[in-house]
């Protein structure tokens, strides 16, 4: 079972190179060069597809318009592609409901890292329709709206990052995950020499869980290894 992509760049030659590129690696690919032919695509596919790549600036709309669209209907996991070296575009399309974001130009080996570490988060077979909520020690994680809620209802507020973070550790609760794995998923790269950005978010993250930073009985720290969510995660569809 191949995973199905459904990508649009209005650059000819990329669109094909890409498209080109990906199924040599295994990847069922579809390609549009324009938001109308994309929606026209999106609507036929949405239920076989494990992800849509979406270039920001097209002819008749732009990848955060696509982007909207995209999450009203479906939590397929989103790539978006810009050539602007302005960090407000990454930040506003994580916001609207991208799950990764790449500054052209870029190496395809490194789409293609993107791309596999979110299809890790998303065992094949299991389409991201199926669940909505992850639910653990009273908190709700709403992977549609993006939204944490405690268990009095109440949103806690989290930036994009965290809230990726958060997922994360929620998709794989009770195991050990590495500083690596982490870094890869929020930032999607390695961890550097002495950066401490992951604890910081870490320790950030453990507050807004009211979560004991000098004894925490949630994100536990694992010494040597990585952290780990330690606690019990219920997955429920829509309801």
């Amino acid at each position: 079972m191949l995973r199905s992509i459904l990508l649009v760049d209005d650059d000819q030659k990329t669109r094909l190179l890409l498209k080109t590129y990906l199924e040599k690696q295994q990847y069922e690919v579809h390609a549009a060069h324009d938001g109308g032919s994309f929606l026209s695509a999106f609507e036929i596919l949405k239920a076989e597809l494990s992800l849509v790549i979406l270039d920001v600036m097209l002819p008749d709309t732009d990848g955060f318009t696509l982007c909207k669209t995209v999450r009203q209907k479906s939590k397929v996991p989103i790539i978006m592609l810009t050539a602007s070296a302005d960090e407000t575009d990454r930040i506003v399309g994580l916001e609207i409901g991208a799950d990764d974001y790449i500054a052209k130009p870029y190496n395809p080996r490194e789409l293609l890292a993107r791309i596999k570490a979110i299809h890790r988060r998303v065992p094949l077979g299991e389409h991201p329709e199926s669940v909505r909520y992850l639910r653990f020690a009273g908190f709700s994680i709403d992977l549609v709206e993006r939204l944490l809620t405690d268990a009095h209802g109440e949103a806690v507020i989290l930036t994009s990052m965290d809230f990726n973070l958060l997922r994360f550790f929620a998709e794989h609760a009770g195991e050990t995950l590495t500083r690596e794995q982490l870094m890869e998923q929020t930032r999607g790269r390695d961890l550097a020499p002495f950066d401490r950005s992951l604890d910081v978010q870490i320790s950030r993250l453990r507050q807004r869980l009211n979560d004991d930073g000098k004894n925490p009985k949630l994100i536990k720290t694992v010494r040597g290894n990585g952290y780990v969510l330690s606690t019990e995660v219920a997955k429920h569809g829509g309801a």
